[in-house]
């Protein structure tokens, strides 16, 4: 309760309860061991620890036991320092007084921070988790990833090389706002790597995106990426993600010298690791040890070693026994040209010599070769009767043999670089050695010199850098389209292990990429890059034996070797021939002159001379007409003449069927996603694919890495692109959904240009070469051709030695929209069944032809009152787009159906009246001749005599009643139309006869 009294009024009720608790225990504590008479606490029964500091910043030291009840007496607990007070580096809080004291010999201090150096093991505090995302076919393989982690390699961590998730985790407690930096290595593009930081809520503190995503390096380059921190608790983690899609096994992630600031204090110095010292009191960091020296924990200097028979690598942490030397410790070199013109092959050994040479078994160096002829300069160089080559003097030329001449009139010297004889290392070349993990070939030469070729060296270990530099300051004006220059090499491989060799290029300094790479044993091949824009640049060919961690040399027969370097248009370059140019107008001028953008150098008349229409240029070199190569079908060239380009219109003829299309309505840039598909481990990606149809270089298709493009944004300012975006007509990117890897955004990486040049548009399937392949999609019953768009890329890969192919086939589909889906062949999901040539599929409404008056026809009304309706409709199915508009209905006059049924129906009954009237007349007639036939008949009957020749006859006008009385009584039973035939047939006699009757032959005809 003493001490309870004595805090003064302003604690908090916190500090009040802590403290009578903490008197409640002493006291009970002095009643339990006051019988058996405990010893009183000294200095080494305890030490000090401030308490959580309160509201208001204040916080108490009180003495902590080293073993529970093992003494009596504890110092009293006494008012602390503030929460925020730390020493300066090099010292330490020392506790019992309160002060910062400096560090002692052989230890050191950050002050207010921390710093990991040491990998040997993982450091305390820090935990690498590994997970298996549950998004693929293999997702219940819950154990793949149980062997990922971070792996400590002695100077740094390695990440993992696998398609698994793993983070790397530290937390910490800041009593002050502080930060957190780190050096890294993040050479491969293929391995996403992310750093963020969580509260004790789990929760992502703020970052901008350049300190969330780590930006990539170039091979042996270690960055510094600092991010700062909020007082309190945070989480570091660094997160590090694969994504495999073929054999090709991601380069590492490579992590050391992580520093944290912002601790309340350091309570003690730390002491320096084995094979480093800090010789003075007070030091804020510790030295490695030199070369073939060595030290221990703790160590305030370094020890040497007995060289005679032991060496030490720098920062070692003991001696090592000198093996005997063997083949693998010496190298063969091409001396230098005498001043007799002389060079020998010699032997020297790999420095610094470890090996021993005195010693049984030990090799020796083998003897140096005949002194032979040094082989003659490099074209553009001269040989002045002295050992070295000197460049041509400008405007002059040389094969390297030759002495230097002046290029004739119209002609200029073609500047450039080209060696291909290495006796000795170019001035504009350089060559180092380098390793992530040690600083063994530190000042080595990463590359020898050999005669007809320059090949890798030595180097320290397996897994070294060995580095050759060529710097470019910049290129001459364009020499064909936009061309500025180009590089070109070749080079041979000879490999055992997992070797590889890097080709790649910095721009102006800023960003490091690589253009190129080889792995394994390859056969002498040759490799070239297009430049297409001016700037000073810095290629780089690195060669790496292995690239697992290894600290010695033992696959020294994997070397690669370079037999020549060419580089065009280069303005420091010199001139190995000359090339026709342009000269001034006038007459008596005879002085070159550039041509422009789009111009041929005319073969009599030596001026500038613009290329035809639709025709591009391909090289300053071609002199004529012939240097304007035609554009494909259905393409047309630029203003520079520089590319050719679809204008979206295509026109097709056959068999007096003309078609015409414009495809301007399916947008200037098509997108499509296809997918999912997984990786070997079931990484889910998509790959994304932008296609620029039609139009010039303002209408080309953009792919961009999100993710190591967002802290580049000083070269994204300098250039006005992104660092990081592929720019071309067609193009492709790898998506991986943010469920994909743990990550909290889409991501887009790996893009690259699959064409760049517009071959032209036919309905053909071959066309430069490059086929098309209708039988990898449906087939259509469309009477519409299909069109096919042919692309090409110029740029040479490892696994496609003529470039990549693109061909977009459009096809009429009027039940798709005007913008219509793009697709990719179903057995080859990726868009290409051999990695080099890529099929797509267009179908849209907007690729259907212009219609046209034949895709209509007419349909007439009826006519209702004097009027008659003609309307216009499609034929269906239709199958066009635009073009012509359906005709406006039109009215014409017309007779009405109402006035001919009613004079039809007038004539019908006209007609049938006079039928009815005619057959009425024979009736009568006929009628009236049987009365008379018969009253005659009966009135021979009854006289029993035929009637006298006077009374038979025919009267006048009775001539045609008497042939038919006739006709009727010998057809009596006949029809009407017989009765009427007879009558007709008698009319046509001309002589009558009387014939006389008796009543015998009267009763038979009448009765008979």
């Amino acid at each position: 309760m003493q001490i309870a009294n004595r805090q003064p009024e302003s604690q908090t009720h916190r500090s009040q309860s802590w403290f009578i608790a903490g008197t409640a225990l002493l006291l009970s504590l002095r009643q339990a061991f006051g019988a058996k008479g405990p010893h009183p606490c000294t200095e080494t029964d305890y030490y000090y620890e401030y308490t959580e500091c309160d509201s208001t910043g204040s916080r108490w030291r009180v003495a902590i036991p080293q073993s529970h009840g093992s003494c009596i007496g504890l110092p009293e607990p006494v008012r602390g320092t503030e929460c925020t007070f730390s020493c300066e580096a090099g010292e330490f809080l020392e506790m019992s007084a309160q002060e910062c004291t400096q560090c002692a010999a052989g230890t050191y201090s950050l002050g207010s921070g921390i710093r990991f150096d040491d990998w040997e093991t993982i450091p305390t505090g820090f935990s690498s988790l590994a997970t298996y995302l549950d998004n693929g076919p293999h997702g219940d393989d819950s154990t793949a990833c149980n062997s990922s982690s971070w792996f400590p390699q002695g100077s740094y961590l390695e990440s993992n090389r696998d398609e698994c998730t793993v983070s790397l985790i530290y937390a910490v407690h800041l009593k002050k706002p502080g930060s957190v930096s780190f050096d890294y290595q993040y050479p491969d593009g293929n391995l996403f790597f992310v750093f963020f930081v969580q509260n004790d809520q789990c929760q992502e503190m703020d970052q901008t995106a350049d300190k969330k995503w780590l930006k990539l390096t170039s091979h042996g380059e270690w960055a510094k990426h600092t991010v700062n921190l909020n007082s309190g608790t945070n989480i570091l983690y660094w997160r590090t993600a694969g994504v495999l899609m073929g054999a090709k096994v991601v380069k590492p992630v490579l992590l050391k010298n992580v520093h944290i600031e912002g601790v309340a204090y350091a309570s003690e110095c730390f002491p320096c690791k084995p094979g480093t010292f800090s010789q003075t009191p007070g030091s804020s960091s510790c030295q490695p040890c030199p070369r073939d020296t060595h030290s221990g924990h703790g160590a305030s200097s370094c020890t040497p070693c007995n060289t005679t028979t032991l060496y030490a690598p720098e920062g070692s942490a003991e001696c090592k026994a000198r093996p005997p030397c063997s083949k693998k410790d010496y190298f063969q070199i091409h001396t230098p040209c005498d001043l007799e013109g002389k060079t020998q092959v010699t032997y020297r050994w790999v420095e610094p010599q470890i090996c021993l040479v005195g010693v049984p078994g030990a090799e020796t160096l083998p003897p140096s070769g005949d002194r032979e002829a040094c082989p003659p300069c490099n074209p553009g160089f001269y040989n002045n009767d002295t050992a070295t080559c000197s460049p041509c003097p400008p405007g002059t030329f040389s094969d390297g043999v030759k002495a230097c001449e002046s290029c004739p009139a119209g002609t200029e010297p073609a500047v450039g670089y080209q060696y291909k004889w290495w006796n000795v290392l170019p001035a504009s070349m350089k060559t180092s050695c380098f390793n992530v993990g040690n600083s063994k070939c530190d000042g080595m030469n990463g590359w020898e010199v050999a005669g007809d070729h320059i090949r890798s060296g030595a180097g320290g270990s397996d897994n070294d850098y060995l580095i050759l530099n060529l710097h470019v300051p910049g290129f001459k004006p364009p020499t064909s389209g936009t061309e500025f220059g180009r590089i070109s090499f070749e080079f041979e491989m000879v490999c055992s292990a997992d070797c590889e060799l890097y080709f790649m290029m910095d721009v102006n300094r800023k960003s490091t990429r690589v253009v190129a790479s080889w792995e394994g044993s390859k056969v002498r091949q040759s490799y070239t890059h297009i430049m297409t824009k001016n700037a000073s640049m810095s290629y780089t060919w690195a060669f790496q034996r292995t690239n697992q961690a290894s600290d010695v040399r033992q696959n020294v027969n994997n070397v690669a070797r370079i037999y020549s370097i060419s580089v065009s248009n280069a303005v420091d370059g010199v001139s190995s021939k000359c090339r026709a140019c342009a000269l001034l107008s006038q007459p008596s001028g005879s002085l070159c002159v550039p041509c422009p953008p789009g111009h041929y150098i005319h073969t009599h008349t030596s001026q500038c001379t613009e290329c035809p229409p639709n025709t591009h240029l391909t090289s300053h070199s071609t002199l004529g007409p012939e240097a304007c190569k035609p554009c494909g079908p259905s393409s047309k060239s630029n203003k520079e003449h520089s590319m050719c380009y679809s204008d979206c219109v295509f026109s097709y003829s056959e068999n007096n069927v003309s078609l015409s299309f414009d495809y301007s309505s399916l947008g200037s840039v098509g997108t499509l996603m296809n997918g999912p598909s997984f990786t070997s481990k079931g990484t889910k990606y998509y790959h994304i694919f932008n296609i620029s149809l039609c139009g010039g270089e303002g209408r080309r298709a953009v792919c961009t890495d999100n993710v190591t493009d967002l802290s580049s944004a000083d070269s994204q300012k300098d250039t006005g692109e992104p660092a990081n975006a592929v720019e071309t007509l067609v193009c492709q990117s790898t998506i991986i959904p943010s469920s994909g890897q743990g990550f909290h955004t889409a991501l887009s990486s790996q893009s690259i240009s699959l064409a760049d040049t517009f071959l032209g548009a036919t309905v053909a399937l071959t066309l430069d070469g490059v086929k098309a392949r209708p039988d990898l999609f449906p087939q259509t019953t469309n009477k519409v051709p299909d069109v096919n768009f042919f692309y090409r890329s110029l740029e040479v890969t490892s696994s496609c030695d003529k470039g990549r192919n693109v061909v977009v086939t459009l096809r009429c589909n009027p039940d798709r929209s005007t913008q219509g889906e793009l697709t990719v062949p179903s057995q080859c999901p990726a868009g290409t069944c051999d990695g080099c040539t890529f099929h797509f599929l267009w179908e849209s409404l907007g690729a259907c032809p212009q219609c046209t008056s034949t895709d209509y026809h007419q349909i007439e009304g009826a006519c209702k009152g004097g009027l008659q309706d003609t309307l216009y409709v499609w034929t269906e199915p239709k199958r066009c787009v635009g073009g012509v508009s359906l005709p406006a209905m039109k009215i014409w006059p017309c007779e009405s159906m109402d006035f001919l049924v009613k004079m039809g129906a007038t004539i019908g009954a006209f007609t049938a009246a006079l039928l009815f009237s005619i057959t009425c007349y024979f009736w009568k007639k006929n009628k009236r001749l049987e009365f008379k036939y018969s009253k005659l008949v009966m009135s021979s009957n009854k006289e029993c005599e035929l009637p006298g020749a006077d009374s038979c006859a025919v009267m006048e006008g009775e001539e045609n009643e008497g042939e038919m009385e006739d006709e009727v009584v010998y057809s009596k039973k006949t029809s009407l139309i017989r009765k009427l035939k007879a009558i007709a047939s008698r009319g046509n006699r001309r002589s009558y006869e009387n014939v006389q009757l008796n009543s015998s032959q009267s009763n038979g005809l009448v009765w008979g």
